[in-house]
């Protein structure tokens, strides 16, 4: 790939990506209307004709790594994954 195709690339990356963010700032908005709405109604869920939302409490149980580290040093240490990946940065 030439230099200048990759910067024409580059290019519609960049601008897919803002408009991926003014998407996601578009979604946020209704789904925090839809949101304050269901809090209004005292309901987590609103029916339509060809759709459903819910909004409920979700409980899960993670572990707590940093205080596992803290206070069983070695047993943590023998259940660490090491993993590697690759990071794509564009600036």
């Amino acid at each position: 790939m030439s230099v200048d195709m990759m910067d024409q690339k580059v290019k519609e990356l960049r601008e897919l990506k803002r408009m991926q963010e003014e998407l996601t700032a578009e979604i946020e908005a209704i789904q925090d209307e839809l949101k304050a709405h269901m809090d209004t109604h005292g309901t987590d869920t609103l029916l339509g004709f060809d759709w459903k939302v819910t909004w409920k409490p979700v409980t899960s149980n993670r572990l707590d790594s940093t205080a596992l580290k803290k206070e069983l040093p070695d047993i943590a240490a023998r259940f660490m994954k090491q993993t590697t990946a690759r990071r794509f940065v564009m600036a």
